[in-house]
């Protein structure tokens, strides 16, 4: 007879439907506690397509209209490196950029922090289609969730800024999430950052909701419209100094 296996090595037990509280609470406990063993306070999250290209790839695009947006990559890029390089110092990481951890604005935004000599995070998710993290993310701060509800948990926790690029339904689900959430006070007012005003307005009517009385007028100050990482960065400098909160040693 073969000894017994312990619970907590017992993969198919782990996986099996009864223990699913125990890995949503895994999913919970092993992020926050990296997080914590590599100090970082605060986070701004960074959202956008997988599908935009990177400069070295823009060239082998064959659809016109993604290649027009190829630009939005090196503008995430851009605005990682000026947040890690102004907000990341030897007493802890501020502002610290988290992705999704796939390629195109993600990858962007992970390789910037990189470029720049600092931390960046990436909260991955389990899909039927294999996507694999990029390179530039930190060794120990790229996870893999099986829970969206785990992962959008977590991109809250230390969030202090969303900046959104153009993206699919993945974009779209995680900025109405986060929209939702400071509009009904569920979490604190933090500047949203649209990355492309006339892409933004073009695919939604933001002012039409706002007339036909479906979102308050007050509702649309949430938003903010940029084209560029340094109008981001100023903005988000903006708002933190207008409520006395320094975030960065550096100017833009």
């Amino acid at each position: 007879m073969k000894n017994p296996v312990k619970a907590y090595e017992n993969i198919e037990f782990l996986n099996s439907d009864v223990c699913r509280p125990v890995r949503l609470e895994l999913e919970y406990l092993h992020p926050e506690t990296a997080l914590e063993d590599h100090r970082i306070n605060s986070t701004i999250v960074l959202f956008g397509s997988a599908r935009i290209p990177s400069p070295e790839e823009a060239e082998a695009c064959d659809r016109p209209k993604l290649k027009e947006l190829a630009p939005f990559y090196e503008e995430a890029r851009r605005f990682a490196h000026i947040v890690s390089a102004a907000c990341q110092t030897a007493k802890g990481h501020e502002f610290v950029i988290v992705t999704g951890g796939g390629p195109g604005v993600m990858e962007a935004g992970n390789r910037g922090a990189k470029e720049a000599g600092c931390l960046s995070v990436a909260l991955n998710i389990q899909l039927p289609h294999e996507q694999e993290p990029n390179p530039y993310v930190t060794e120990g701060l790229c996870f893999e969730f099986r829970y969206f509800s785990m992962r959008k948990m977590h991109f809250m926790a230390r969030a202090k800024a969303f900046v959104c690029f153009p993206g699919g339904f993945g974009t779209f689900d995680e900025l109405f999430e986060a929209l939702t959430l400071i509009q009904t006070g569920k979490a604190p007012k933090m500047p949203i950052v649209l990355f492309g005003a006339d892409h933004w307005k073009r695919v939604v009517d933001w002012n039409h909701l706002a007339e036909c009385g479906l979102i308050a007028e007050k509702d649309l100050d949430l938003l903010t419209f940029c084209d560029t990482a340094v109008e981001a960065w100023r903005a988000i400098s903006d708002f933190y100094a207008k409520h006395g909160y320094a975030v960065g040693e550096k100017d833009v």
